[in-house]
């Protein structure tokens, strides 16, 4: 799977920060410690901008920028061919050359480039508000990988969005039991309560949990609510 498959298979822009925004929450009950989280969403990244991120740990990571102009995706995979640390510092050709205006200032955002400013990525997708799907250059993958670009591995949970998906890719990260029924109430973004966060995590402090919820901009911060009213969720 490389850029062209995930930009025919990612959902509409709304859906698709519904759904980083669940990763973001379950990753937060199941990692309270933000340096050790895959998934995170800022609902104040900038003004008028929220991102979602991914960062696995050994290199690769992913950032998802949500605006009133559309949403921007640029993934990098430290180990592809097309990484420009292995083609003398600069991007694979076509990679961010289509790129439209709207976005051109998160190409060339510094917190997506290195030290050169040269944007650190393998793969770039995009889609203007008004659009009807997601985008992406003109691109002569390198031959020999069925992952050039590193967007199997980068973008899989946002192309397989089921709770069970997530549930197979946690089990494996965190090593530890994931409740699938929870699970399944985030991706519904029903409001969590104390009892949700326990059945994922039983260490973890609700209070802490719904702050950084808050901070995630999830519709289960009713549950914040709640717990500060006295009054049960509905």
């Amino acid at each position: 799977m490389t850029a062209y498959d995930v930009a025919r298979r990612l959902p509409a822009i709304a859906d698709l920060r519904n759904l980083c925004r669940s990763l973001a929450v379950l990753d937060t009950i199941l990692s309270p410690d933000w340096e050790f989280r895959y998934y995170s969403f800022d609902s104040a990244w900038a003004e008028g901008e929220e991102m979602a991120s991914m960062r696995n740990g050994s290199g690769d990571d992913y950032s998802i920028v949500f605006s009133p102009v559309g949403a921007y995706v640029r993934g990098f995979d430290h180990e592809s061919p097309m990484s420009p640390y292995v083609n003398d510092g600069e991007l694979w050709p076509g990679v961010m050359d289509e790129v439209p205006t709207a976005f051109r200032s998160w190409v060339e955002e510094p917190a997506f480039s290195d030290e050169d400013n040269v944007p650190v990525a393998t793969a770039c997708i995009w889609r203007e508000a008004p659009d009807d799907r997601w985008r992406h250059g003109t691109i002569d993958f390198p031959p020999g990988r069925e992952d050039p670009d590193g967007a199997d591995s980068l973008f899989r949970l946002l192309v397989e969005r089921s709770p069970e998906a997530y549930r197979r890719f946690a089990e494996d990260y965190y090593e530890v039991p994931v409740d699938l029924e929870a699970v399944r109430h985030v991706y519904a973004l029903r409001p969590v309560t104390p009892a949700l966060v326990s059945s994922l995590n039983a260490e973890a402090d609700f209070s802490f949990v719904a702050d950084e919820i808050e901070r995630i901009g999830h519709p289960c911060v009713a549950s914040r609510i709640a717990q500060r009213t006295g009054k049960p969720n509905e």
